[in-house]
């Protein structure tokens, strides 16, 4: 059982299939849990933003705010979601086997500690001084307290909210960015990310400017204003530094706990023995068993593509397993969707998905560099996979000598003309430029086309190309000391098709026989003193006769049997349209 389609005509059971249903759900308890809570602190913000106009606006927005969340479906959806959202957290925290995460991720995480420590004091003085106490936290009196009585404690609620908004941006970020949308509206909720704290945090500090004011102005009113809102007494806030105090050590020793935790895992699991992971350029890793695909490449320092994060949404860690694939766990549904919605062949796997218990070989199919647009599916032979093509190469004969004799300037301009006259009529044709090559030019034909449609674009291809450098001659006459000239060869076999190279470098190429003959075709041109140089099987699937046409048999390096080939002396000799595929 080798694929995605094998695997969704049988019924996933089992333990690995209990764990990844639980996972499952707990990624969207926990992506539920945060969109509420970030919707808490956006109308938050948002009433920060409102001491812009006056703290009495402020105020009257605080009204709706708590229509909103103080009643007791309010409160229990919010604090439910902050509680099932730090108890999902750092549960993840100790089920991830390897701490090494992109930089995003680390940030999210680190921030996501952060909040905790910062918010309980927030809460324990307005909403428990509230409930215990009687308080009425109001904007004059959280006002009063952050920038009149304790400023560092405002300091200290600005920057928590600040966290705690791009700790909710980021997630918002791994959530949103593989939708295809997202990237037209991206600048527009950049710009809202921005925007937002930056106007809630001028609010706030108008609004403390406006009570420092008043306690100048009016200082008798103040004390009247203090007493109104109950200000707590001396015993209780001693409570509640009490309780701030007890809350962050068990904070704390929570997060200690785990780690150890992940410790004495991590040392019965080496005890238990070790998985091999083969990448390719003959590098391998042992780690032990139970991480994750992506978790060992980014424990290894293998960089590895994963625009999602790691939660199974993207695909862009898809791997192709080259062997040790039948003693894996099987594929859960979720896998299965996401490998089906990007046309995935068999024997690829999600690496954030699978979690290896034998020794395999892998090779990642996406770049580290990959982006949200590799999320979707592309014609499989961007992927990889072998297909009957015609491929074209083209150089041009005697430039090393022009260039000898003129200046840096003068060759780079000259050849851009020919490059773009050859662009051109390559792709006017329905062939794609693969590279250029110092002065040479390669073409693919018939990536998505059969072998006869392939073969006749290509010799339309080099029937243009001639027509294109007679232009160019005619053009650059006073420029080149004799015409240029070109040699063109043209091979049809199967080859290997796929983007390949790394980082930016990477373009759609193949390699394989057919290529390296199309090339040894070209380069014989000289000897033939030809300008085309085609394999008779070219000729075969385009319909063209032999006739008028020199023929020869070459033995061609890796064949057994010789190669028949046409020798065309004038490209201009092939006609502008050939009959339909013959053989």
């Amino acid at each position: 059982m080798n694929s995605a389609a094998q695997a969704t005509a049988e019924p996933v059971g089992g333990t690995e299939a209990v764990s990844s249903r639980s996972g499952r759900i707990q990624r969207r308890l926990l992506s539920t849990a945060g969109l509420i809570l970030f919707a808490y602190v956006l109308t938050h913000l948002l009433n920060h933003a409102l001491g812009l106009i006056s703290l009495a606006a402020q105020e009257e927005g605080r009204q709706w705010f708590l229509l909103i969340w103080r009643n007791a479906v309010g409160t229990t959806v919010l604090y439910g979601a902050l509680l099932v959202h730090v108890t999902l957290a750092l549960s993840r925290l100790y089920q991830r086997r390897s701490l090494k995460m992109s930089g995003w991720e680390a940030a999210q995480l680190l921030l996501g500690l952060t909040i905790p420590l910062l918010l309980i004091e927030h809460i324990l003085g307005t909403r428990l001084a509230h409930e215990l106490f009687d308080l009425t936290d109001n904007y004059f009196y959280v006002e009063l307290v952050v920038w009149k009585l304790a400023p560092m404690l405002g300091v200290m609620q600005v920057a928590m909210l600040l966290i705690a908004w791009l700790h909710g941006c980021i997630g918002l970020h791994f959530w949103l960015r593989i939708k295809p949308w997202y990237p037209r509206a991206a600048p527009l909720l950049y710009a809202g990310a921005l925007l937002v704290p930056l106007l809630a945090i001028l609010g706030f500090v108008q609004g403390g400017r406006e009570i420092a004011r008043l306690a100048a102005e009016y200082p008798d009113r103040l004390a009247l204003a203090m007493k109104a809102v109950n200000f707590p007494g001396q015993s209780a806030v001693e409570s509640i530094g009490q309780l701030l105090v007890a809350f962050r050590y068990a904070f704390v020793a929570i997060l200690a706990a785990i780690l150890l935790a992940r410790i004495i895992r991590a040392q019965i699991e080496r005890r238990r023995g070790l998985v091999r992971v083969s990448y390719p350029g003959g590098r391998s890793v042992q780690m032990p068993p139970g991480l994750t695909l992506l978790e060992i490449s980014r424990a290894a320092g293998i960089p590895h593509a994963s625009v999602c994060g790691g939660r199974g949404r993207c695909s862009t860690c898809r791997v192709r397993v080259n062997s040790g694939l039948d003693d894996q766990p099987l594929p859960s549904p979720a896998e299965i969707r996401v490998l089906q919605r990007v046309g995935a062949p068999p024997g690829v796997r999600l690496a954030c998905q699978l979690r290896p218990v034998g020794n395999l070989s892998v090779t990642p199919l996406l770049p580290p560099t990959a982006t949200a647009r590799d999320a979707y599916g592309r014609p499989r032979h961007l992927e990889g996979e072998e297909r009957v093509i015609a491929i074209l190469f083209a150089d041009l004969r005697a430039f090393t000598k022009f260039a000898e004799r003129k200046l840096p300037y003068d060759v780079v301009f000259v050849l851009n003309r020919y490059f773009s006259a050859m662009g051109n009529a390559i792709e006017r044709s329905g062939g794609k430029v693969d590279k250029f090559i110092g002065d040479g030019v390669m073409a693919l034909f018939g990536i998505d086309d059969d072998p006869g449609s392939a073969c006749r674009s290509a010799l339309r291809a080099a029937r243009a190309m001639a027509e294109q450098l007679g232009e160019l001659n005619r053009t650059l006459a006073h420029d080149l000391p004799e015409p240029l000239r070109i040699g063109i060869g043209i091979h049809v076999g199967p080859a290997i098709v796929g983007e390949m190279g790394y980082a930016r470098a990477i373009a759609l190429t193949a390699i394989g026989d057919a290529v390296n003959i199309a090339s040894r075709l070209e380069s014989i041109t000289k000897d033939y003193q030809a300008e085309l140089v085609i394999s008779e099987e070219v000729a075969r699937f385009a319909g063209v006769g032999n006739e008028g046409f020199e023929r020869h048999q070459i033995m061609v390096r890796g064949r057994q049997e010789p190669l028949a080939i046409l020798v065309i002396a004038n490209a201009l000799a092939m006609p502008e349209r050939t009959p339909g595929h013959l053989g």
